[in-house]
Parts: structure tokens; C-alpha cells; sequence
């Protein structure tokens, strides 16, 4: 299996080759991604442990990516070699029955002890909040914690975390026609209703979709919009198809957005533009006319397409496809920091 694993990947690799060697790679470390990428492949173990009894996850994201890891060559019988520790629990498991679960991964492995759940991690489609108990403390402070994009405010430690991308509509269109009639589309659901949502319904430079599309419609607003516009907050979960359909999305948005998929691995900056919402419409126009001009901005639609291979998810896993990606983000959280112990109340 892992021999067919490295021919796709060297495949795959003569595909991103452009981009390794381009100053404007999409990629934040390029020279460094695809070595480490194949060190995964040949050294990550994880162990995973047994629950208590049968669970599910209630995203359908969630549940690909825990059948996928199962089913991957990364699993270890033996947690002497693992690199890292997979905690199973259910969605809307309570905060007590997991508290109780890793008191007793505490008090019957000997691993968690020993960073207190550092190489650790767990999924938690909204998240877990921070609680007294020790276990939770633990749990929350120092395992990876994997999330649905995006995750809800305060759930998400930016150092450690990581967000799962979004699992797509559109399934079967490999591409959209390439003529930019749109300039700015809004997808449904895409801004909140507020004062900016009433602005863009009101100019006739934006394309605000009022109901979901049809696959086959979607597919053409994303293939003739050169901007698909995102406001934080809001549902943003179709980014990977505004880049996998080469309409470059614009987060609209007041912070820094540090739950973005792929943060580890993926230069944002350059696959997307970031505006504040502060100035309106007409401001957000001046922005984008003044970072992204049309000769500029066919750059960053070329690198969000290369970039849009990491945000598919396969029933079988593909190289450099969602889940390996978020593996590979867990690869590179395996060396771990033994935290201080404190005293609990």
C-alpha cells in the first residue's frame, strides 16, 4: 500500500512541480512541505484508542475523516511506536463522560501521563469549551484538537488546533467555463443579514444568490465571478469550491481568522483577499481594485486552483487530498512540549 502511495505522490508531484520553484508558491515552506510529506508517509504511527462503546460523529466531515484514518496505513497496534494518540468520542458525548474517559486512559495507559495529552488529539466537530475539571482542563489546554470550518469563536486554539475543510457540494464538475461576466458573487448563506448584506443587494455589481443553486448553476456563478465574497461569521463553508472554480474568494472580516483549513501548510494570502468591513461596499471595491488587478488576480486564481486539490475529500483517500493534509498538520505536531502540572479544584 505505501508503495502506491509514493508513485501517486511522485505523480502528483510533477502536477505542483510549478509551484515549488515559483517565488509565488501557494504553499508557505515549498522546499519543505513535499520531503515532510513523504516522511509521513513512511514514519507516522497512530495509535488509536478503543471507546468505551460504539459512537458516531454527527458531520458527515468528521465521520469521512475518522473511517479514513481506520482504514490508513498510519494506525499502529502498538502504541510503544506511535507518534501521536487519537482520543475517540462521540459528538454530543457529555462533558462528564469525557472527563471520565481520559481519567481512565490516565490511570490505565501509561501515555497520557507522560506529556498530560500533548501528543494527544481528538475531534470535536464545534469544539470544546474550557472546564474545571482536570481532565477537561487537560483535554482542552494541551491535546490537538481537530474542528468543522469554521469553528465557533473561543473554541479554537490557534497554536495547536486544526480546522477540517469543509466538505463540498459539488461533486462531479471538474471545472467551470472561464468567462468572467460576474465580478463579485455572494453565495447564499455567505453574509449575515445586516447593514453590508443590505449594500450588496442594492449594487448592481453584486451577483447575491437568494437560495441554494442547483449543482449545475452553481457551477456557472462560480466559473463567471471573478470574486466570491465570505463575511466572517457567516457560513463560509464553500471556499475550497470558490477556489477549486478559480472565483477568488474575498473574507470579509474585522480579526485575524486563525481557524482557516490548512493554515500550516497553505500561504492565504496569496489564494485569497482579506477586507474589513468597516468602510462598506465602496471601500471593500477600492481594495480589491487596488491588491487585485485583473493581471494580478489571475495569478491568485491559478494558485487558489492548485490549491483547491487539498480541499477534496475521497470515500478512498487520494495523496494530497483533505485527509492527508490534516494528517499531515497532525505529522507536524508530533513533537510535543511536557506541560508543568498544576493543582486542580
Amino acid at each position: 500500500m505505501s508503495t502506491i502511495i509514493y508513485f501517486l505522490c511522485l505523480s502528483l508531484l510533477t502536477s505542483v512541480s510549478k509551484s515549488i520553484n515559483d517565488s509565488t508558491s501557494l504553499y508557505l515552506s515549498p522546499t519543505i512541505f513535499f520531503p515532510n510529506y513523504q516522511n509521513m508517509l513512511n514514519s507516522f504511527k497512530i495509535y488509536i484508542y478503543t471507546p468505551s462503546k460504539p459512537f458516531s460523529f454527527s458531520s458527515p466531515t468528521e465521520s469521512l475523516f475518522f473511517t479514513s484514518l481506520q482504514a490508513s496505513p498510519f494506525v499502529t497496534q502498538n502504541p510503544e511506536e506511535a507518534h501521536l494518540f487519537f482520543v475517540p468520542f462521540a459528538s454530543n458525548l457529555s462533558t462528564r463522560s469525557i472527563a471520565r474517559f481520559i481519567r481512565d486512559l490516565r490511570m490505565e495507559f501509561p501515555y497520557w501521563n507522560r506529556t498530560l495529552g500533548a501528543d494527544h488529539f481528538y475531534v470535536s466537530c464545534a469544539g470544546l469549551g474550557y472546564e474545571s475539571d482536570r481532565n477537561l482542563v487537560e483535554l482542552k489546554k494541551n491535546s490537538v484538537q481537530i474542528s468543522c470550518f469554521p469553528v465557533p469563536e473561543g473554541k479554537f486554539v490557534p497554536h495547536k488546533d486544526i480546522s477540517l475543510p469543509p466538505l463540498a457540494r459539488i461533486t462531479r464538475a471538474s471545472h467551470a467555463p472561464g468567462n468572467r461576466t460576474v465580478r463579485y458573487l455572494v453565495r447564499h448563506g455567505g453574509v449575515k443579514d445586516s447593514k453590508l448584506a443590505n449594500e450588496l443587494r442594492n449594487d448592481s455589481d453584486f451577483l447575491m444568490e437568494s437560495e441554494p443553486s442547483n449543482e449545475m448553476t452553481l457551477v456557472e456563478r462560480l466559473g463567471s465571478s471573478m470574486f466570491c465574497l465570505f463575511e466572517d461569521g457567516a457560513d463560509i463553508s464553500g471556499i475550497g469550491e470558490a477556489l477549486r472554480f478559480g472565483c477568488v474568494p474575498v473574507m470579509v472580516t474585522d480579526r485575524p481568522m486563525q481557524d482557516l483549513p490548512l493554515m500550516d501548510v497553505l500561504s492565504w494570502q496569496k489564494i485569497a483577499v482579506f477586507v474589513g468591513s468597516g468602510g462598506g461596499i465602496k471601500e471593500m471595491k477600492r481594495v480589491l481594485d487596488r491588491t487585485c488587478k485583473d493581471d494580478e488576480c489571475e495569478g491568485t486564481r491559478r494558485l487558489g486552483v492548485a490549491a483547491s486539490q487539498h480541499f477534496g475529500w475521497n470515500e478512498i483517500p487520494q495523496p494530497y487530498d483533505s485527509f492527508y493534509m490534516v494528517v499531515y498538520q497532525l505529522w507536524l505536531r508530533r513533537h510535543t512540549i511536557r506541560y508543568p502540572r498544576r493543582e486542580f479544584v
